[in-house]
């Protein structure tokens, strides 16, 4: 089994780790309902992709 020959630093460690920080997801505002979805995806809330119907109203059920 392989054993480091000497010990590794917080500051070294810490270092090659800040790449893996979480990044927030990318939202944007639907044109149609104002509600917030992924850029070129079809909205969640309403249905709408580019302006038009692609989902039936989710909103009805509510």
């Amino acid at each position: 089994m392989a054993v480091p020959k000497k010990k590794i630093s917080k500051s070294r460690r810490d270092m090659r780790r800040s790449h893996l920080a979480i990044t927030p997801v990318n939202t944007v505002p639907c044109s149609n309902c104002k509600g917030f979805k992924l850029p070129h995806h079809v909205c969640p809330t309403c249905g709408f992709y580019n302006g038009k119907p692609v989902l039936e109203d989710r909103r009805q059920g509510m």
